[in-house]
């Protein structure tokens, strides 16, 4: 059942003592840089759904998702371009392979990103 509501004195004024739940052990844990990402959008682009996922304790969850799917995802997409792209040989060309590499992470997180991140 709904607990009345109760007021602080603050000021002239009279709030009300709303209090958000105190949040799971595993939520506390720091976010992923993808999670962090995504955060940074909906706070800076989507205002709205930022602060009702807020107010409704979906946030965090939603952010840890997307974490894990962005990994998952990358992981995906690193599989399918390195099949489809010819690397240098690691043991020959150390140097051009990493930079083969970089470069289609690179590839791999900008497609992660425009899917997942800023959608």
């Amino acid at each position: 059942m709904n607990e009345p509501l109760t007021y602080s004195p603050n000021g002239d004024y009279m709030l009300p003592d709303v209090m958000l739940d105190e949040p799971p052990t595993e939520l506390t844990e720091p976010l992923g840089r993808y999670a962090r990402m995504r955060k940074t959008y909906l706070k800076e682009h989507r205002t709205i759904s930022y602060n009702s996922m807020l107010l409704k304790e979906t946030l965090f969850p939603h952010l840890r998702e997307t974490d894990e799917l962005c990994g998952a995802r990358i992981e995906q997409v690193m599989k399918v371009l390195t099949a489809k792209n010819s690397l240098p040989d690691k043991a020959r060309d150390p140097m051009g392979w990493t930079a083969a590499m970089n470069a289609l992470k690179a590839q791999a997180e900008e497609v992660v990103l425009n899917e997942l991140v800023y959608a």
